[in-house]
C-alpha cells in the first residue's frame, strides 16, 4: 500500500516551468499541475508505506532548485 500526499510548491518568480520540469524528470509523482493563487505547483505523490513521509519528500524535493516553500497535505481516505 501507499499513502497519497499533495505537495503545494511556491517557486522563485519566473522559475515555475523549470521546477516542474526538474520534478517531472525525477518520475516520483502521480500528477503535477501548475496552479493559480498563492502556490505555483501541485504535486500528487504516493509514498510507500514503509517510507517516512517527511524524509521521502525531503530526499526527493529538497534538491530541486528554486523551490521557496512547500505545504504538504496528508490524505486519509478516498471517497
Amino acid at each position: 500500500m501507499t499513502t497519497c500526499v499533495f505537495v503545494q510548491i511556491r517557486c522563485t518568480p519566473g522559475t515555475t516551468y523549470k521546477v516542474a520540469e526538474d520534478i517531472a524528470l525525477k518520475e516520483i509523482h502521480s500528477e503535477l499541475y501548475s496552479t493559480s493563487g498563492e502556490w505555483d505547483l501541485l504535486v500528487k505523490l504516493y509514498i510507500p508505506d514503509d517510507a517516512d513521509i517527511g524524509h521521502y519528500i525531503n530526499e526527493n524535493l529538497a534538491d530541486v532548485k528554486h523551490i521557496e516553500r512547500t505545504l504538504t497535505t496528508l490524505t486519509f481516505k478516498a471517497f
